[in-house]
């Protein structure tokens, strides 16, 4: 990012951060993507809160990002074993946090699990989560009971942008992995798994490009909506594989089990939207099958009479070329700045919620006068 590049940026955050001024000042613990832009976002969420620890996701960090942040904030290392168990929760939590009022920024639903119990048994008061992603709203979601607001912004309009974006990036990615091999798309039937908003936007991009795509997804109204589009919808996920010369998983859960892989067809390749403990059943790979690295950011799955390709480790193939989204990023970063001041005020009661439709309108324009020049 160039010098001016960053000053402008520096300069919205700081305006943001000025209209959503907390009530109080909180402690934070922010999970996030530590990419090449991110400190940016970092220091506002230091600016609106007292930013304890952030645990960047681990496979999405970069090396400059990561050593500027420690500079001024300690970056610790995240793991999903470290919220499983509300014991191990608590004690990280507690030694750099006890006695505080802390509101917890996540990306994927990594508190969700212990939430309510390290709610009821925290020394200080948890404010609240704010959550960045559909997978992660889903995670707490289906929680019989939240213990404390949790506000949402994987759904805003203001994300639409990122997702539609996300989608070009896995495309492109995709295809660049492919061609440093010799394959091309075309030619190479492709499914897609998981019509929600990244999984339609991959699927429409794909069919621009001349692809033949089908569609599996077991919500029937994503069904029905990826038909009215014109996209082949697979009637069972055991067909759609065997046809299918690319596979893309978007559903921010298990898209592929230990027994599905068995029925790709022979030199298929997988790719997904996110990290391979969210969509792939790795584990559940019958063990006949050997892997060997055959490329950069791909490895080669084999059985006697079966062969498949795995890229990225099976983790978000975008980014493999560092998921860039350009500004739009910035729109929902500062959603989860205007969450910020929401959990602070106090007034929220247990549940999920969204930021106010006003608020919303005021970091587009903000949004607008910064980088729409």
């Amino acid at each position: 990012m160039e010098t001016f590049e960053r000053a402008r940026l520096e300069a919205y955050f700081a305006r943001i951060a000025t209209q959503f001024t907390p009530d109080e000042q909180t402690a934070s613990f922010l999970i996030t993507h530590l990419l090449p832009e991110r400190p940016a976002f970092v220091q506002a969420v230091a600016a609106m809160t007292r930013l304890t620890a952030v645990l960047p996701k681990p496979k999405s960090i970069h090396p400059d990002a990561k050593r500027e942040v420690e500079q001024t904030v300690p970056v610790d290392t995240l793991t999903r074993d470290l919220f499983t168990e509300a014991d191990d929760a608590l004690d990280y939590l507690e030694s750099r946090a006890a006695g505080e009022t802390i509101c917890l920024l996540d990306v994927g639903g990594y508190f969700a699990h212990t939430l309510a119990e390290v709610h009821s048994r925290f020394t200080g008061r948890i404010a609240g989560v704010i959550e960045d992603t559909e997978n992660g709203h889903r995670r707490y979601e289906d929680l019989d009971k939240l213990p404390c607001p949790v506000i949402s912004v994987a759904r805003s309009p203001l994300k639409d942008p990122e997702d539609f974006l996300v989608g070009q990036s896995v495309v492109f990615s995709t295809e660049a992995v492919m061609r440093g091999r010799g394959d091309i798309l075309h030619g190479r039937p492709a499914l897609v798994i998981g019509f929600g908003k990244l999984g339609s936007s991959i699927a429409r991009l794909l069919q621009a490009k001349g692809v033949q795509v089908t569609v599996f997804d077991l919500d029937p109204v994503r069904r029905t909506q990826a038909l009215s589009q014109g996209f082949t919808v697979a009637r069972d996920r055991e067909t759609a594989l065997t046809g299918a010369g690319l596979v893309l998983c978007a559903t921010g859960a298990i898209s592929l089990r230990g027994e599905d892989f068995s029925h790709l067809r022979n030199g298929a390749y997988v790719a997904t939207v996110t990290s391979s403990e969210d969509e792939l059943d790795l584990a559940g790979l019958p063990d006949v099958y050997t892997r060997t690295v055959v490329g950069d950011h791909v490895t080669r799955y084999r059985t006697t009479g079966h062969y498949f390709y795995l890229v990225n480790g099976g983790n978000a193939v975008n980014f493999i070329h560092g998921a860039s989204v350009g500004p739009f990023i910035f729109l929902v970063q500062a959603e989860i700045l205007a969450a910020i001041r929401m959990l602070t005020r106090g007034d929220l009661a247990p549940g999920i919620h969204e930021v106010p439709v006003p608020n919303r309108e005021a970091i587009a324009t903000t949004w607008l006068s910064y980088f729409n020049r």
